[in-house]
Parts: structure tokens; sequence; C-alpha cells
């Protein structure tokens, strides 16, 4: 049976706080959440349509450049844009991809966790992992 919920984390755990969507994931494991699955990956695929099949509802997680701190939780529509052509998909367009192949897809959100150094080889932020706190108090509370 399909979870209803699915948490996809984006990012790379080799540069620094782009780390934060992994470590979102593997933390939210911790806890068990009944009738929600996780998933992480580096970037988003096109093949993620495939996983927001039977969903109610899809939280994207992710490093932030910029933006507000500790995060943005904002929803997200279907939307065709620019990352069509490049090797990695925006949230928006994954969701464009599932309408296409599938019809409306589920309520979806992304979580934005602000990031301040995405050094290769360098470990996350101790202000990154603050607002990754920050972030995961939220989702839990979300997800209740």
């Amino acid at each position: 049976m399909t979870a209803p919920i699915l948490i996809i984390g984006i990012g790379n755990p080799s540069r620094g706080d782009d780390a934060l969507g992994p470590l979102a994931i593997e933390r939210l494991a911790e806890f068990g959440l009944p009738g929600v699955e996780l998933l992480t990956d580096f970037q988003l695929q096109v093949e993620f349509a495939l996983d927001l099949q039977g969903r109610r509802r899809v939280i994207f997680v992710d490093a932030a450049e910029s933006g507000p701190e500790p995060y943005a939780f904002d929803p997200v529509s279907a939307r065709q844009d620019t990352s069509y052509s490049s090797h990695e998909l925006s949230p928006a367009a994954v969701l464009h991809a599932y309408e296409k192949l599938f019809g409306p897809p589920p309520e979806a959100h992304c979580l934005a966790i602000r990031g301040y150094h995405f050094d290769l080889g360098a470990p996350p932020s101790p202000a990154a992992l603050a607002n990754l706190d920050a972030a995961l108090t939220l989702l839990r509370a979300q997800l209740a």
C-alpha cells in the first residue's frame, strides 16, 4: 500500500549545507511517522513523477542559498519551467510531468531550509543545522 504522504529530501551530503534535505530525511526516519514515505536523492528527475502516484500530499525538502531564515514553507503548483531542459527538475516541473501523465497532482509544498556554506567536503554549518531543527519542528507539526 502506498503511503498517502511522501517527503523527498534533495541535496548532496558532501557539499556542506546542501546536505540539509538528506539530513531531514534521516532525522524524520527516526520518528517512524505512520502514513509517510521518505525518499532522498541528489536532485529531482522526471522519474519522481512516478513516485507521486497514489499520494495525497508531497513535501520537497531542500537547502536554500538565499531566502528567509530559518526556512520557507510554500505551496508548489504544477508548472512547466526551464528546468525541463536540464538534468535537474524543479518541484513544479515534477508536478507538471505528473499532471501530464496522470492528471491532477497531489497537494505539494516545498520546505526550503536556509543554508550558508556549500563547499565540497565541508560539513553542514552550525547555523544551517539550527535551521534544520526549526524546520523539523514545523514538519512534525504538519504531519501530526
